[in-house]
């Protein structure tokens, strides 16, 4: 129970900056960084006495009962809870913090913090394995029918949305959402490949005893054992290998450090550990 709650505490931090991304930095200089945020603010254009974050609104729950009637609901509870509810928010802020006009002049600027703020809130929520919706949902079923991967699905999707805003705006705006878009992408995939960092430690150390044990039982991770030959020495000792966090990393390297200052450590960073300890194969 706790961990589902920490998982929703996560998902509400991400779609919150995805709305503050939006609202704040895209939406005042039209820039349709694809999804269904994008898609609102192209339809804005045509139908303006809808407001965006309505449109977000309608969108979504169109696009869900296609996904409903086409795919079924394996796409997820948190799904519909992050979509509606950055679409809820974004309606909350232009009621009560109405917007006269961007923040700066300068679009580059308004661009280049808009995706960082907003890729990094949906890089928060694509961890806790959930989705904002949206052309995920296209994408699913274009994959479905015609076999596309994702990835390219979501990228045609958002694609043919900077297509649509370059109608609506002109090419200057199509080109910049554009731009959003390939940065959105760069800077979830560098966020979730943070996030998710860990160390994988070789050590070669005579006291392998006390670090296993130290490994195991004070930082509560498992770890492998195996002999191997010194190709100079000729000797044969053991080599702990074992996978922990950046935390326990500085933990189990000070620990070294204090027993055996000869010891010879490799390391190296590892972006996805499944299993015991980590992240479910099942993720």
């Amino acid at each position: 129970m706790r961990g589902k709650i920490k998982e929703y505490v996560f998902i509400t931090i991400g779609m919150l900056m995805v709305a503050i991304g939006l609202y704040f930095f895209f939406m005042p200089q039209k820039l349709a960084i694809g999804g269904a945020n994008g898609l609102a603010i192209v339809v804005n254009h045509w139908i303006p006495f809808l407001s965006i974050g309505n449109l977000m609104i309608i969108i979504n729950i169109v696009l869900f009962i296609v996904a409903f009637i086409f795919i079924g609901a394996g796409f997820g509870i948190k799904t519909i809870y992050t979509s509606l509810g950055t679409s809820v928010i974004v309606s909350l802020f232009e009621n009560i913090i109405p917007m006269g006009g961007p923040l700066s002049d300068d679009i580059i600027l308004q661009l280049v913090i808009g995706v960082f703020i907003s890729a990094i809130g949906m890089a928060i929520v694509f961890n806790q394995n959930a989705s904002t919706g949206g052309t995920d949902i296209i994408a699913k079923i274009i994959n479905k029918f015609w076999g596309l991967e994702l990835g390219r699905g979501v990228l045609l999707c958002d694609f043919s949305i900077t297509l649509m805003a370059g109608i609506a705006f002109g090419p200057r705006l199509a080109m910049y959402s554009l731009l959003g878009v390939i940065l959105n992408g760069l800077v979830i995939d560098s966020t979730i490949d943070g996030i998710n960092l860990s160390k994988q430690v070789n050590i070669v150390s005579e006291y392998s005893d006390n670090i296993k044990d130290y490994i195991v039982k004070d930082l509560e991770r498992g770890a492998t054992l195996y002999s191997a030959k010194g190709a100079y020495t000729g000797n044969i000792k053991d080599v702990v290998v074992t996978v922990v966090d950046r935390k326990d990393f500085i933990k189990l390297k000070n620990h070294i450090k204090t027993i055996d200052e000869n010891a010879f450590v490799t390391v190296s960073n590892v972006y996805e550990v499944l299993g015991d300890g980590f992240k479910s194969i099942d993720e």
